[in-house]
């Protein structure tokens, strides 16, 4: 039995990083990946697959790894997926496939899934192949969003032989992976285009600039489609609800990271300007508020992440934590804001008090609980908000017949994602709220799989 340690992820300097865009995990090289896939230990009731939304069969990809057969690996892993590039680099793995191995507890540490298949989506980019699909069905499918469950339903329809149109609001395909996660994060050219060229291969047509409820309603689509998929996102941002966030200077991370990642704001030539103070606090830990933070930094701020709970409570990924830190980026732990001070229209310093841990709530964290007569100052000059997203409401008031839920979410059939308008699924975050691309991307698939079965009888 091979009893070596796990291999670590080649990645750019902190000091070199923080000053581009460029990405940071650099991945396996050949000789790290053959060593790590030689540590899966090809178990037969595989526990990983248990923990992955769309259930990549893990062992068997890893075992044409094994054998340095990389076109293998690529044509196993699409059985399951068509972005594993994607899915390599952002799934949260330690939460998800690699907490299921074996290995996890003993024997060096999980086997490094999520970096094996970062490698195969890698090459699969690189050596495209000509997709494999079933003949026409002559029925139509609309997908209304380019995001990760839009993208996934797309596919998984198109590779059954459907006349698949994606439906987009932005000049560019690609939902939250181009609009939310940073390039250093996920290469927008490299990985995100060329995973949406794999679909344009398959036929998949899209349709940009066009917001569904304003430039087409769904009756229009209901007109011209069999059926519809709704995977519009979440990209209402949440605010604290304090005084001061009208102060110029205070904005969500979602317009943050919107300008910057879409539109390059980041350039000097840019058509499309971003503010970035010199003194920035992100408020929030997940890994919107990580990404947000981080980009700042690389403009050139020194950062800092407010949040009102401590370093165990903090829901980003650990590596995006880690990597944070490395950058430069402080974090103020247990303390919550309370207001946002301002001068001449401006903003000026965070008003914050200082929290101490009570009892667990629904989620199973402990509640925050204020210190009394604790209050200072952060002095900051802009305030990046990153404390999650609901759906906007947009489709919900031009259409009416679809059941929602008090948080705005299409309420939906959990193993159909079906909604109660026939013909109508719909998945992703409009569905659940903001979560994981991979769980979007669940979502996405159970719903393709339906469509398929609809129109299969």
């Amino acid at each position: 039995m091979n009893t070596s340690a796990r291999h670590s992820v080649r990645v750019q300097d902190p000091e070199k990083r923080i000053k581009n865009f460029d990405e940071v995990s650099l991945g396996f090289d050949e000789a790290t990946m053959l060593a790590e896939a030689d540590r899966c230990l090809g178990c037969k009731n595989a526990p990983c697959r248990k923990g992955c939304p769309v259930g990549v069969d893990i062992p068997a990809f890893i075992a044409r790894l094994k054998e340095n057969d990389t076109e293998g690996a690529c044509a196993t892993i699409s059985l399951d997926t068509l972005l594993p590039a994607i899915c390599g680099r952002v799934c949260p793995q330690e939460k998800q496939c690699e907490a299921y191995c074996v290995r996890k507890a003993r024997l060096g540490g999980s086997v490094a899934i999520g970096a094996l298949e970062r490698y195969v989506g890698d090459y699969a980019l690189a050596h495209p192949s000509e997709p494999k699909k079933a003949a026409p069905n002559g029925k139509k499918v609309a997908v209304v969003g380019s995001g990760p469950s839009g993208l996934t339903c797309a596919a998984d329809c198109a590779v059954n032989g459907f006349d698949v149109t994606v439906f987009e609001a932005f000049h560019k395909a690609g939902g939250v992976l181009v609009y939310g996660i940073p390039e250093f994060r996920l290469p927008k050219e490299k990985v995100v285009a060329g995973e949406i060229a794999k679909l344009e291969a398959l036929g998949v047509k899209f349709r940009l600039n066009t917001v569904i409820g304003k430039t087409l309603t769904i009756e229009d689509l209901q007109e011209e489609f069999d059926a519809i998929f709704i995977g519009s996102g979440a990209g209402l941002p949440k605010f604290m609800n304090i005084p001061g966030e009208g102060l110029n200077g205070v904005g969500s991370a979602n317009e943050f990271l919107t300008r910057v990642n879409l539109m390059q704001a980041y350039r000097e030539d840019a058509v499309t300007p971003v503010y970035c103070g010199k003194k920035v606090a992100v408020i929030g830990a997940g890994n919107v508020a990580m990404d947000a933070a981080r980009t700042a930094r690389r403009m050139g701020a020194e950062v800092c992440v407010v949040y009102r709970r401590g370093r165990e409570e903090m829901p980003a990924r650990a590596e995006e934590i880690d990597h944070a830190e490395e950058e430069g980026i402080k974090f103020v732990l247990l303390t919550n804001p309370v207001e946002i001070i301002g001068e001449n229209g401006r903003v000026t310093g965070l008003k914050c008090v200082r929290m101490k841990l009570g009892d667990p709530d629904a989620s199973g964290r402990r509640s925050p609980v204020a210190i009394e007569g604790s209050e200072y100052v952060i002095d900051v000059d802009q305030v990046i908000v990153a404390l999650g997203t609901s759906p906007n409401p947009l489709l919900r008031k031009s259409y009416g017949k679809i059941n929602y839920s008090p948080r705005g979410t299409i309420i939906v059939d959990e193993d159909t994602m079906s909604t109660n308008v026939d013909g109508i699924y719909a998945g992703g975050d409009a569905v659940t709220g903001a979560a994981t691309v991979i769980l979007a991307m669940g979502a996405g698939r159970k719903a393709a799989k339906a469509i398929a079965e609809k129109f299969a009888k």
